[in-house]
């Protein structure tokens, strides 16, 4: 049996997955799990999950494109479905779903930031749940980002379009 060849389009579906997987997962965990820089004297408040959505829905806030009420639902939905898409993402399960998915949570992203990096406003970025200033790097970093979704994307739906050589029928030899 001839094992499958790999060409530049796997190998960026195969980068993509793993690179941009791993981002989304570490993003939503780290939003929800890492300590509350703001609450050093409360030690059993630091590791509060309530807490640390509530201080990302602050984080949300400070972009003014949402109401505050708004800002607390994207703060209790937006860790669990990057860390869900993340997951998808890395198993690769319905490929051309979570990749359209993702592309399409990276152009919010890119959207939102550039925003607020025109504005010149200052205030942390929310990426990661550590507080991280906004800079001409988080735009540059989500624009790579975009453009690695973007290509995983398209070839993954061009991938779809071909047999695999697995699948494909065995040449006869004459």
């Amino acid at each position: 049996m001839q094992s499958s060849p790999f060409t530049f389009r796997r190998a960026i579906i195969w980068i993509g997955r793993l690179v941009l997987g791993g981002i989304f997962v570490y993003a939503g965990f780290s939003k929800l799990l890492l300590p509350n820089p703001h609450l050093w004297p409360m030690f059993v408040l630091k590791f509060s999950l309530s807490m640390n959505i509530s201080s990302f829905a602050q984080q949300i806030e400070s972009y003014k494109m949402i109401s505050p009420e708004a800002s607390q639902v994207l703060a209790h939905i937006l860790p669990f479905v990057e860390i869900v898409l993340g997951l998808l993402l890395l198993i690769g399960w319905r490929l051309r779903i979570w990749a359209t998915a993702i592309t399409v949570v990276m152009v919010g992203f890119l959207a939102a930031v550039t925003r607020a990096y025109l504005l010149h406003m200052d205030i942390n970025c929310g990426c990661f749940g550590t507080p991280e200033k906004l800079t001409g790097m988080t735009v540059v970093r989500d624009a790579a980002f975009l453009a690695l979704a973007l290509l995983m994307t398209i070839f993954a739906f061009l991938e779809a379009r071909e047999p695999h050589p697995w699948a494909a029928p065995e040449k006869a030899s004459t």
